[in-house]
């Protein structure tokens, strides 16, 4: 029989389908290879450009300047970097007038290098030079400079000092955010004996307040105080004499006194007239919490679970109203001129009491208002809000110290004084320390004292 052409059946067409398949799949798999092995080649010799070599002696081109622009207490430098493959960086430095140099470095990616730290406006020699992955050193560019004048000046130019009760406070601004030292000095007589002390702050902020504290001191009595400013650079001011001041008195009012409103009520009391403020008093009897134990003398130290709680319903006790912002209103129980509080915290952390537990976090409350009732206008006035700063770059330790000492907050904090005299005192708890006090979890607290003097 004659032979005929094949006729490929249905099972003929998979076979050979399948096979143009896999051949395209191995070329391309070998493709794929192909490019892996050139980008791997290709990074590795890329690579290679920046590794350093021990018999790599030459330095590298010096940088080109193409201007430099004054700073406060420093100088900005732009360049052009040289076309060297194994650049690492452009380098500065100078040395101050006692003999200490300071270095400062930018890498290959920018085109301009900050020099900071000079203590006057004299001129002053920068050397600048570049630096290659070996170590090598290109020939110093030298650039004569003229600062504008010095961060701690500028500072100083800001200070300013205010009496308070018991304590005097320190004001300063640090607008270029360098961390600096305040020395704050100051002279008194306790006792018939001087004492001549000296407190050091250390700050970057842009805008700072320190206190000088626990001055048991008559308001006759004169502090006589002058602050200096130094820099990490070795640069400090000359002492900026402020002359004497004279503290402010008071003394911390008798709790024994006190009344708390039961929750939800809105009423105040005036010479037997009831008043509606339509301000509610707050609940804190949740769980092992208690309104009284806000008054009772004893801090929460984690073995004693004492504070008050809200239980989340803080604002009356009904959780339709949520939780803040809750109100602590008490009745003092005569008439006084308020000057300062001072909050204590929960902390439930740990019987030992050295873990930082919730102090300056969940469920304590962060920010809030303080207010006294007018009896003129039957209305409370709002006198300040305020937030309680978290502490930074501190330890456990030292934060628990803190929290169990409390918290103080002025009514007047940017001019201490005394507020119109009251019988009635609110505290009106807004937000808590978490989510940057934006939360209204906070059902806690475990002390609140008030300082002033008895209106007479």
């Amino acid at each position: 029989m004659e032979n005929l052409p094949r006729i490929q059946d249905g099972n003929d067409l998979i076979f050979n389908n399948y096979n143009m398949f896999r051949k395209m799949k191995m070329n391309i798999y070998k493709w794929a290879c192909a490019v892996a092995i050139m980008v791997l080649f290709g990074a590795c010799e890329e690579g290679s450009r920046f590794q350093s070599s021990a018999d790599d002696t030459t330095p590298p081109g010096k940088p080109t300047i193409l201007k430099w622009e004054a700073l406060y207490g420093g100088a900005r430098f732009f360049y052009t970097i040289p076309p060297d493959e194994d650049l690492l960086s452009v380098n500065a430095e100078y040395t101050n007038d006692k003999g200490k140099t300071f270095y400062f470095t930018s890498s290959f990616y920018t085109d301009s290098l900050d020099v900071v730290g000079l203590g006057s406006t004299d001129p002053k020699v920068i050397k600048l030079y570049s630096v290659d992955r070996a170590g090598n050193r290109s020939e110093t560019v030298n650039v004569e400079i003229v600062p504008y004048e010095s961060s701690i000046n500028r500072v100083a130019k800001t200070l300013s000092v205010k009496s308070g009760f018991s304590s005097f406070l320190v004001d300063w601004e640090n607008e270029l955010e360098q961390l600096i030292n305040v020395y704050i000095s100051f002279k008194y007589t306790q006792d018939g004996q001087l004492r001549d002390l000296v407190s050091v702050f250390s700050s970057n902020e842009m805008k700072e307040r320190r206190f000088i504290e626990d001055l048991e001191l008559p308001s006759t009595e004169p502090v006589e105080v002058s602050i200096r400013v130094e820099d990490h650079y070795g640069n400090t001011t000359e002492n900026i004499p402020f002359g004497e001041i004279f503290l402010l008195e008071d003394e911390a009012l008798d709790k024994t006194k006190w009344k708390i409103p039961n929750a939800n009520d809105s009423t105040v009391t005036i010479n037997g007239k009831i008043i509606n403020t339509g301000v509610p008093a707050m609940f804190g009897d949740n769980l092992e919490g208690r309104m009284t134990k806000l008054i009772d003398g004893i801090i929460d130290r984690g073995d004693n679970l004492n504070f008050f709680h809200t239980g989340s319903r803080g604002r009356t006790g009904f959780s339709r109203h949520g939780n803040m912002p809750w109100n602590i209103i008490i009745d003092l129980g005569d008439y006084y001129e308020l000057s300062r509080v001072i909050t204590v915290q929960r902390h439930s952390g740990g019987l030992a009491n050295i873990e930082r537990g919730q102090y300056y976090r969940a469920e304590n409350c962060g920010e809030f208002r303080l207010y006294v009732f007018n009896d003129q206008t039957e209305k409370w006035d709002s006198i300040s809000t305020q937030r309680t700063p978290i502490p930074q770059g501190v330890s456990d330790l030292q934060i628990v110290k803190m929290g169990e000492a409390g918290d103080m907050a002025y009514f007047f904090p940017d001019d201490p004084q005394y507020t119109r005299p009251t019988r009635w005192f609110r505290y009106e708890g807004l937000y808590c320390f978490d989510d940057n006090y934006s939360s209204t979890g906070a059902n806690c607290m475990s002390e609140l004292t008030l300082y002033g003097k008895k209106v007479k």
